[in-house]
């Protein structure tokens, strides 16, 4: 059948999902969406097109029939979870539906013995570590919006945060993936188990994917103890010597969770003082937690920098005020941008930037930068170092000016073939992803 139009009557789209999900407000027309809700989704689109409606699958079944309906009647589809990372990554182009999971939000299983933990991609994260808290066990991540963020948007936009330092990306952590195909088909990889063989290593390949290979239905992934003690130690002066306590602090013993080197924008906002700032946090026993804190303050002391530590409740508070900066823009006109640079290099990008954190090891990190203009300066400087910079959230003008993603590898073909057997008739996210994909 030919691709839905724009003057296709909506009752229509509307009635053939309804028939499949069943129940009251389960399928909701675009005008009758709220209007904040029509504000995220229309970040994440190309101008002059909005969808036809949101519909809430409560069930991996339901959820199937809806995109195998899509898939044979060509509709366009827009996955999301709760909407809280739509803005992020390039405008989806002719979407015509919309198609949450956030109503997919239930436990599968908890195997506490085996620190592993099985959901459906609807649920917040939120909700998982409170369920995780009650054995005493969290998933390492530490995502953008933690309160409303689900757990398969977390995954398919790659979103870890700085608890990387210690436990690794999404990618690291998860053991098992279900997914619908684009042709509706239900398909699964990996397990439920720590080690384990079965099947392609799919985690990877969808983890950052942005919805455009499949739509994710539950995962697995593995979690941890609770940690018994936690510090941070906060170090802020002259950007020289914050280079060389991060070069010690990386060649040394010392075990941080999370580290972090901060503008000096970002620092002063959170009053922690004058000039960059290096954050490093350390859980473990508090006799641990004591002594490596005490050592980054002593190398901060030789290196004439300002030190202090923060404990419980001062603590807390620091890294959500430290998360909440970063992500909220002054104006709508900031551009968010993600970055990745040599980890050496972090210090040079940090001092030209008004608002920026890189992660002391991995060299990812987060910038917040005035326009267009700025965008492809610093991108030039990061690519001039084999680095990278793509844009998450700008206004959807900016991102259709310039290329959201910059990527100039040569994987390209590669991807678009991956693409092409995965979703053949372009209907999942179609130009979210790198070069239009």
């Amino acid at each position: 059948m030919k691709a839905m139009s724009n003057d296709r009557p909506q009752a229509v789209c509307a009635s053939d999902f309804a028939s499949i999900v069943g129940e009251e407000n389960a399928v909701c027309l675009w005008e009758n969406i709220e209007l904040g809700q029509q504000k995220r989704i229309q970040q994440a689109i190309a101008s002059g097109n909005s969808p036809t409606c949101i519909v809430y699958p409560r069930s991996q079944e339901q959820l199937a029939a809806v995109i195998a309906t899509a898939h044979t009647n060509n509709w366009r589809v827009l996955p999301c979870g709760s909407g809280s990372k739509l803005s992020w990554g390039g405008l989806a182009k002719g979407v015509d539906v919309v198609v949450s999971t956030e109503r997919m939000n239930q436990l599968i299983e908890h195997a506490v013995g085996d620190l592993t933990v099985t959901v459906e991609a609807g649920m917040k994260f939120s909700q998982l570590q409170a369920l995780l808290a009650k054995s005493r066990q969290f998933l390492a991540l530490d995502p953008t919006a933690p309160e409303s963020a689900t757990i398969g948007g977390i995954v398919a936009t790659g979103d870890t945060g700085s608890l990387r330092q210690r436990y690794g990306s999404v990618r690291d952590q998860l053991l098992g993936i279900t997914f619908v195909r684009a042709d509706g088909q239900v398909a699964k990889a990996g397990g439920r188990v720590v080690k384990n063989v079965a099947g392609y290593d799919l985690m990877k390949l969808f983890t950052g994917s942005y919805g455009t290979l499949g739509f994710i239905s539950q995962l697995t992934f593995r979690v941890y103890p609770l940690p018994e003690a936690s510090g941070t130690v906060v170090l802020t002066g002259k950007a020289e010597a914050i280079s060389q306590a991060a070069d010690i602090l990386r060649g040394s013993a010392l075990t941080p969770v999370q580290a972090d080197l901060l503008s000096t924008k970002l620092v002063s906002s959170l009053g922690l003082g004058q000039g960059l700032g290096l954050i490093a946090r350390f859980q473990s026993i508090s006799e641990s937690v004591k002594e490596q804190s005490n050592r980054v303050l002593e190398v901060g002391q030789k290196l004439g920098l300002n030190g202090a530590i923060f404990a419980d409740g001062d603590e807390a508070n620091l890294w959500q005020r430290l998360q909440e900066r970063i992500h909220t823009t002054a104006t709508e006109s900031v551009i968010t941008c993600k970055i990745g640079v040599l980890p050496t290099a972090a210090v040079e990008i940090l001092t030209q930037v008004e608002l920026g954190l890189i992660h002391i090891s991995s060299g990812l990190g987060l910038l917040q930068l005035e326009d267009k203009n700025q965008v492809l300066k610093v991108r030039d400087r990061t690519q001039a170092s084999r680095g990278f910079l793509t844009i998450l959230e700008a206004p959807v003008a900016v991102k259709e000016q310039i290329d959201v993603w910059g990527y100039t590898g040569n994987a390209l073909p590669l991807m678009r073939r991956i693409k092409e057997q995965f979703d053949t008739k372009n209907v999942l996210s179609p130009g979210r992803f790198v070069g239009g994909i």
